[in-house]
């Protein structure tokens, strides 16, 4: 078949820059007049062109690259702030984009106000390497975020069917960790890639530099150079239809923007620890940069489903017969988020899980074995020997991370004695193929601590 191929500068028709600036107000009598920070020269990349860039050198914000997007409280994910136009949420200092966020009161209730910039209908563009340096706040409940929209919501769909390319978010409450992520589908899907950084190197104590590269059949996204994730599995359709033709919905123009948080479903909500004094967004720079052209005769990769041990097992090492790591993402993984606490390791032939506290969520305290092959329309059944050392709780799923966490089998609570039990489950595959089931033991949230002993776990066929 003829390669079909999107040459650079008929993608930047959409996108080209009004020449004429526009202006921001003046500052009021008791502001100090902004300066503006040397100029600064854009590197080139080998192997790409320039498409546009701010290294926001001047003294307000370019408005013919950003777009202010103000917003009224609860607009999206539960979250607290309105989005403003004001130059106390948006301004540029020291040649930094700030998104400040602000909490006042209004009606005798605490209030916050924060910013969000767009790219939308100035700076779109479809397909490139987008780079940013950025610095992160610290505090509880805000939500920093670098992201991509399509330009056009509607043409596959409203979220998560138009798709979403997230370069960067990490949490106010533990910078140390930065998420990358992918939205697509319906239903819902995604995929992340997470990388730690701490001490002096977290991400609110330096500027990172935050890029993906996306092109028509696969993206991929870096931090500070850094491979984070690579992605090139994803689809779109309408519920209960066929996919559209792949690589939608990543074959649209998309924009950046950027915004600071302020409480909502993920990040939790502001507490008294909250240093708002402090709550700043800094961007030292975005730059978009494309290939002279770009070979979109490209093909979705097919499935490649994992094959069962000999024995039909879909568990590796479910009799605990190795001493593995257990921080690693091969095989058993021990997991602690949300005030939990604990430490788990092999030994002879069991895996004990002791907990030091619960956390506030079922998944505070968590074991799980990724990489399970689940198939539409096929039937599995899981069994395990578990014990505790005075009688708990635990609860058993099979999860979907890269299927918005849908369960493929349903959370399901079990009674530990003391005694060995022995439980055994059967279920349907209902969903899309998956090569990334995740079988889980959660034993956080409910008050107990007991420790837990698990062995000849099985996920396999019937």
């Amino acid at each position: 078949m003829k390669s079909k191929k999107i040459i650079s500068s008929i993608l930047t028709l959409a996108m080209i820059l009004p020449m004429a600036a526009c202006t921001q107000p003046k500052p009021t009598e008791t502001e100090a007049e902004p300066t503006a920070a040397p100029a600064t020269e854009t590197p080139q990349l080998e192997g790409y062109d320039l498409l546009w860039s701010d290294e926001f050198d001047g003294q307000t914000m370019d408005e013919t690259k950003w777009n202010y997007e103000p917003h009224e409280p609860g607009w999206t994910n539960n979250e607290l702030q309105e989005y403003t136009t004001s130059t106390d949420n948006v301004f540029v200092r020291d040649g930094k984009l700030v998104l400040k966020a602000l909490k006042t009161t209004k009606d005798g209730q605490d209030y916050y106000t924060s910013g969000k910039v767009t790219g939308q209908n100035k700076t779109d563009f479809m397909y490139g390497k987008v780079v940013v340096s950025a610095k992160v706040p610290e505090g509880q409940g805000l939500w920093p975020a670098i992201w991509m929209m399509p330009q056009d919501e509607s043409y596959y769909g409203q979220w998560p069917k138009c798709g979403e390319i997230d370069i960067m978010e990490s949490l106010g409450k533990d910078t140390t960790i930065s998420y990358s992520t992918i939205h697509y589908g319906e239903p819902h899907a995604e995929q992340q890639g997470t990388v730690t950084m701490t001490g002096a190197d977290s991400f609110s104590a330096r500027f990172h530099e935050y890029s993906v590269e996306w092109e028509p059949g696969e993206m991929r996204f870096y931090t500070d150079d850094v491979l984070v994730l690579t992605v090139n599995d994803w689809f779109t359709a309408e519920e209960g239809q066929d996919d559209k033709p792949y690589p939608a919905p990543f074959n649209q123009p998309f924009f950046v923007q950027m915004n600071l948080a302020v409480g909502g479903d993920w990040p939790g909500n502001p507490d008294a620890t909250t240093n708002f004094d402090n709550a700043e967004f800094e961007i030292d720079y975005v730059r978009v940069y494309q290939k002279p052209e770009y070979d979109t005769n490209v093909q979705k990769p097919e499935k490649v489903f994992r094959e069962a041990l000999p024995d039909g097992n879909f568990i590796r090492n479910g009799d605990f017969s190795v001493a593995e790591d257990l921080t690693d993402d091969t095989d058993w993984k021990f997991l602690l988020f949300y005030e939990g606490e604990g430490h788990a390791e092999i030994k002879d032939g069991e895996m004990i899980i002791t907990s030091t506290n619960c956390g506030t969520e079922e998944y505070s305290v968590q074991l799980v074995h990724p990489d399970l092959p689940m198939r539409k329309g096929h039937t599995y059944r899981i069994t395990f020997d578990i014990r505790a050392d005075e009688a708990r709780k635990c609860i058993v799923c099979v999860s979907a991370p890269n299927a918005g966490w849908i369960r493929y089998f349903p959370d399901t609570s079990i009674d530990l004695t003391e005694e060995w039990q022995t439980f055994e489950f059967t279920f349907d595959m209902t969903e899309k193929d998956d090569n990334n089931g995740r079988l889980e033991f959660n034993m956080g949230k409910h008050g107990d601590t007991a420790t837990i002993h698990i062995t000849n776990v099985r996920v396999e066929e019937v």
